[in-house]
């Protein structure tokens, strides 16, 4: 008798995300059901429940897990180097982030249709750590010189607010995205507004912390 192949834990549990970012896309949050998981991942309906408690959990790991890819990307920028190429880096870094998930991405920079409180909340929490993370980047950048004067909080907004447009339409798209002319798209959407890329100043240390959605969960 042949044996049946294992499958790894950690294998089953990301087919389970996997699976439940294509149902939240297309079901929205609101309609979609543990069991549309369960079918989308080829597995029993109790075997769901091996992974996680219910359809919240498993979409609070898909946001915490996009939000941590997004917080590693961005790396301390050392104006003592070629800054351009590391904004670009960091550009580059975050937008492969977000398009290595497309579906999760859309679901939730587009605030799609199926909307509940929780997951009103759940994106309230993504939008406001990702400002958060921005922000105090761009605060670092202030004091090395590289970005202008100015309200940091604001600049975050402006930033997150054009990325977003660029990458719902590309997570959305049937074709290629090239995301190289993204990136320089973006960079030049930076250098053209608050980024002083040729700014020189002493290097400053990235913060000791990074905002994470792990104190504020749901």
């Amino acid at each position: 008798m042949s044996q049946r192949p294992v499958i790894d834990k950690a294998e089953r549990r990301g087919d389970l995300l996997r699976a439940a970012s294509t149902v939240f896309t297309t079901r929205g949050y609101h309609d979609a059901k543990v069991e549309d998981i369960a079918a989308q991942a080829g597995v029993a309906k109790g075997t769901f429940y091996l992974y996680f408690k219910d359809k919240r959990s498993v979409f609070v790991e898909l946001v915490d897990s996009l939000f941590e890819r997004i917080s590693k990307a961005i790396l301390r920028v050392d104006v003592a180097q070629d800054v351009p190429e590391q904004v670009k880096h960091n550009v580059r870094a975050i937008v492969a982030a977000l398009l290595d998930e497309p579906e999760t991405t859309q679901l939730l920079l587009s605030h799609a249709a199926g909307l509940d409180s929780e997951f009103h909340e759940s994106l309230r929490a993504f939008d406001s750590g990702v400002r958060s993370l921005l922000t105090e980047s761009l605060k670092d950048g202030q004091q090395a010189g590289i970005v202008a004067a100015g309200n940091p909080a604001l600049y975050a907004v402006f930033a997150i607010g054009a990325l977003k447009e660029v990458l719902v339409t590309s997570a959305a798209s049937q074709q290629s995205v090239d995301r190289e002319g993204i990136v320089r798209a973006l960079y030049s959407f930076l250098e053209q507004g608050f980024l002083r890329p040729h700014a020189t100043a002493p290097t400053v240390s990235a913060p000791t912390t990074k905002p994470s959605l792990k104190s504020k969960k749901r």
